[in-house]
């Protein structure tokens, strides 16, 4: 009983980092962080990587559940939830700017113990928000008209730079791959090839693999810089996301301008109240699961 219960939650848990890994603006890491696993996530990709046999086994086990319930949440981000975004922009936006303004706090009461006494590190706080808003700012001057069918050499050696560059964002809560794959031109090409993947149109089967390596690559090359950085230099860390975490506020307005038909950024006449409630009860619903979690382990 105590494994199916271990194998629902990591479902949950790997649909809900697709769900943010999937839109513009907010990180499947996040999602990671606000639910109490990011360490062990990062760990277990390292392991799998680095770790013994034993390591290797029991992070092999935890990847492959997480793993399951992500590419379901992605499939139905694909095929679903992509309209959404193009239908009802504005909606989405509140949405996770009502999730990320109360996740901030909720992040700085977790590490309260990490930020105590380190406020000179307030200055990793500052870049790592400029950091997003620049990398936002790329975004909204680059275009979606990579044409992923017509395949030649230089096509498939960029798309697997960038698919191993987005991954690496996708793993750091308060960085968008998607909104790295946005900057590539990337984002809605590989969304609609994921889409018609999954029509049965295998076409873009190929660059769905080298997109894939590459995604292999980046982790290979990046989780291990990220776990050094929780283990040595944890407060410098922490700080960071949080900037980033405020960044991705930035990033969430604009993400209309991002669109293939272009929005105006949301404003105070476009934004939803009702949706930005609705984002902070998908909030307070995740921290009810990972208390709920935390007891069923304790």
């Amino acid at each position: 009983m105590k494994k199916i219960k271990e194998l629902i939650m990591n479902f949950i848990q790997g649909f809900c980092m697709a769900l943010a890994d999937s839109v513009p603006g907010v990180s499947g890491g996040t999602i990671a962080f606000l639910l109490g696993f990011y360490d062990k996530f990062i760990t277990s990709l390292d392991n799998l990587v680095s770790g013994n046999v034993r390591q290797k086994k029991s992070a092999l086990q935890f990847l492959i559940k997480l793993g399951i319930g992500w590419a379901i949440g992605f499939c139905i981000s694909a095929t679903i939830l992509s309209n959404l975004f193009h239908t009802q922009i504005y909606a989405m936006s509140s949405l996770f700017l009502g999730f990320i303004i109360f996740a901030i706090p909720i992040v700085i009461y977790e590490e309260k113990s990490t930020l105590k006494n380190n406020y000179k590190n307030l200055i990793f706080t500052i870049i790592g928000t400029l950091s997003v808003i620049l990398i936002t700012l790329l975004a909204s001057h680059n275009s979606n008209n990579l044409n992923l069918t017509n395949l030649n050499l230089g096509t498939i050696i960029y798309v697997f730079i960038a698919a191993a560059i987005a991954i690496s964002a996708m793993v750091l809560p308060g960085i968008s791959g998607s909104t790295l794959l946005l900057i590539f031109g990337l984002y809605l090409p590989i969304m609609n090839a994921i889409k018609e993947f999954l029509h049965f149109n295998f076409s873009y089967f190929p660059i769905l693999v080298v997109f894939g390596l590459g995604i292999i690559t980046g982790i290979l090359l990046f989780i291990k810089l990220i776990k050094k950085c929780l283990e040595k230099y944890r407060s410098q860390t922490i700080y960071a996301i949080i900037g980033m975490m405020l960044g991705s506020l930035y990033s969430i307005i604009q993400g209309p301008t991002t669109l293939s038909e272009p929005q105006p950024a949301m404003n105070f006449s476009s934004f939803n109240i009702l949706f930005f409630i609705l984002g902070i009860i998908i909030l307070v619903g995740l921290q009810a699961l990972r208390n709920f979690t935390d007891k069923k382990e304790s």
